[in-house]
């Protein structure tokens, strides 16, 4: 009851609106430093990692060998990046307008690309009956997708020339955003999000993507064994991934994408491209190598400004993937072009898919660059779908369908009866990348400060966690940790924990406070831990399972070094969800507080997404449960202090008394787990 009393008390501090920054009067320095610099161990440490698995990706020796590699390269691609195929669904296309240009026609389209899910996109034709060869132009990260100037220019280009483009507006942006005419990004923590229902951005692009290519094939006026592919940016890391998996696209040239994945890590690249796992089992020149003997050409520039699109970064994929397909006899078929311009997708671009697409697709020229005719941009109404604020409610956007989709995963799973807790505890740990608790290799102090011992905890596997301890009067310990770090831990919750008796030890998890990566501050003004927390998927792991592991290190040193009997945590955002899940996989924990965290994963808004960092999504997390089942796994006690829905919206009264029923529900279903208190 003690426990309980002081939890509601700490609460309180959490009911004002602007609770989740640091209150008024906790300064940054209320709590003394671990470290004695800024060194950044966490990006050093995520480049190791990196380029450790970059170098064990070799490729065999051999066709035959390659062949084999090749099977199990692909299976794996298609089923991390979750693609759909629907050849069979009927594509319902329909033409909402169109433009006569200059030797072509542009008629704005949208089809169907899932069940019940539209897109839509401008088709660009060029005059006469054809059959002609097409080309998939996939956008990149323009807000307003297909009617960005460069992107439309490509579509023209194409259908001057012969060509019938199929300028798709990606997932998430131009007229599928949030809501229609009010143009968005499509990644940061709105892109994560689809994370949650086992989908990923990447692979609700390259289904959309293939059934582009479906729609292609079947237009009239299109010869259906000639299909081509390009795109800059984020669109050009599609045009990889598509030719890499459909083996009817014959040329594709990326743009200003093609680089490696080991240099994605703690880089600044979009969530759309990122493969969770991928660098366990493959690199980038797997990838490439996957499009032989069909033909690709990358076009990088020399003025780029990220560095992963680094022209030297494309060589060294292109040296890698050359050997496979040199095995196939087709050497020829991969190839390069530099030009001196920034990031984009520029005339000479234009011109080299031009001369690459005339001779893979029409057995023309040599494969080299060629002169396009004029093209100019057409004012963005004139390619516009649907009139602002009038689209068809089946072109979803990342809301409505992580919404929808989730709310289906929670229905299924709360009409189980019965659920195997030892299967799902096992399942847990590998969907959040959990290791189990790495091994301390050092306990190290650094001193005392204000009443606080310093102590640098490392870890097995390299890990430094800083850590203030404070000793109380019995031998019960309480650790706490905050999402944004500890100067974020309001002074008057702190205080009273420390009036409890109790042993205190604050962390910082990695990626916050002193364990921050100083180097992603850059990359992070997208959304909190959005380096950080790409970077643990391509690598295997996720955020929230790096800190229950973390939280389970510092517990099990309180235990064995500081003679803990009892160990509690109290964790505010986010970073409450590790307490939950290092209890649910087999944690001791003798009490576990949660404070503003998310009660449940299931997405209500895209305003306000960005309330929680990118780390605190986990693929595939509602296709395997809640945050219900998981605190039902658990024996320790929980306590959701103001719980918040994933877009941070605090929880009604009734939403409240719902979720107790689900939370009290999940223990039945488990039969076990310990008490649930929601408040």
């Amino acid at each position: 009851m003690k426990e309980i009393l002081l939890s509601t008390v700490l609460s309180i501090t959490l009911l004002s609106p602007g609770w989740a920054r640091p209150l008024q009067g906790v300064l940054p320095d209320s709590l003394p430093k671990v470290f004695n610099d800024e060194t950044d161990v966490l990006h050093a440490r995520y480049r190791h990692l990196a380029l450790n698995r970059s170098k064990a990706h070799q490729l065999p020796g051999n066709l035959a060998a390659w062949k084999e590699q090749r099977k199990r390269l692909r299976e794996n691609v298609i089923a991390r990046t979750g693609v759909k195929f629907y050849e069979s669904l009927p594509f319902n296309l329909k033409e909402t307008g169109k433009y006569q240009g200059n030797g072509y026609t542009v008629k704005n389209v949208y089809f169907q690309t899932r069940p019940d899910v539209y897109a839509t996109a401008n088709l660009y034709e060029p005059e006469g009956k054809g059959p002609f060869p097409a080309v998939v132009m996939m956008m990149g990260h323009s807000r307003d997708g297909k009617l960005y100037e460069p992107y439309q220019l490509v579509g023209q280009s194409l259908a001057r020339e012969g060509y019938v483009a199929l300028c798709i507006d990606p997932w998430g942006a131009g007229e599928r955003g949030t809501v229609h005419g009010e143009f968005e990004y499509h990644g940061a923590a709105l892109g994560a999000s689809l994370l949650n229902i086992g989908e990923t951005l990447m692979g609700m692009q390259l289904t959309d993507n293939i059934r582009a290519v479906d729609l292609l094939r079947s237009l009239p006026n299109v010869d259906r064994d000639k299909i081509g592919a390009t795109g800059a940016s984020g669109g050009g890391n599609q045009t990889m991934w598509l030719a890499a998996i459909d083996e009817r696209v014959k040329a594709a040239m990326p743009v200003v994408s093609v680089g490696t994945f080991d240099s994605y890590i703690m880089a600044h690249n979009c969530v759309c491209e990122v493969l969770p796992k991928g660098l366990t089992f493959t690199e980038e020149w797997g990838v490439l190598g996957l499009v032989a003997p069909r033909a690709i050409k990358m076009c990088n520039h020399n003025q780029e400004s990220n560095p992963t699109f680094y022209p030297a970064e494309m060589k060294k994929s292109l040296a890698k993937a050359q050997p496979v397909f040199d095995w196939y006899g087709v050497g020829k078929n991969i190839g390069y072009e530099l030009y001196d311009h920034p990031h984009g997708y520029f005339a000479e671009d234009r011109e080299a898919l031009l001369g690459w697409m005339d001779f893979h697709l029409k057995g023309k020229g040599d494969g080299r660059p060629r002169k396009e005719q004029q093209v100019s941009a057409l004012p963005a109404g004139q390619l516009m779908v649907f009139q602002d604020g009038k689209r068809d409610p089946k072109v979803q956007s990342t809301e409505s369908y992580s919404r929808w989709a989730g709310s289906e995963l929670k229905k299924k799973l709360m009409a189980e009866s019965a659920i195997n807790a030892a299967k799902k505890r096992s399942d847990l740990s590998a969907l959040l990348g959990i290791s189990g608790k790495p091994a301390i290799a050092v306990s190290q102090k650094a001193g005392e400060t204000d009443g606080w011992s310093r102590v640098i905890l490392e870890t097995g596997d390299e890990r430094l966690l800083p850590v203030l301890l404070r000793k109380g009067k019995n031998k019960e310990f309480v650790v706490v940790a905050h999402a944004e770090g500890k100067s974020a831990i309001p002074a008057s919750g702190l205080s009273l924990l420390m009036k409890s008796g109790s042993g205190i030890a604050v962390i910082d998890f990695s990626g916050t406070g002193e364990a921050f990566s100083k180097s992603s501050n850059g990359f992070d003004n997208l959304s909190r831990l959005h380096t950080y927390g790409r970077a643990a998927l391509w690598l295997g792991g996720t955020v929230m399972g790096n800190w229950a592991d973390e939280l389970a290190t510092v517990a099990d040193w309180l235990r064995k070094e500081q003679g803990a009997a009892g160990v509690s945590f109290h964790g505010y955002k986010e970073a409450g969800l590790a307490g939950i899940f290092h209890a649910a996989t087999g944690g001791k924990l003798k009490e576990v507080h949660t404070y503003g965290s998310p009660a449940s994963y299931v997405f209500d808004s895209g305003k306000g997404i960005e309330h929680f960092g990118v780390g605190v999504h986990v693929p595939g997390i509602l296709q395997w449960g809640d945050l219900s089942l998981a605190a039902a796994l658990g024996q320790s006690p929980v306590f959701l202090h103001n719980p918040v829905t994933l877009s941070g919206r605090a929880l009604s009264s009734p939403e409240k008394e719902e979720a107790q029923k689900e939370y009290a529900a999940m223990r039945t279903k488990t039969g076990g787990g310990a008490k649930v208190v929601i408040d």
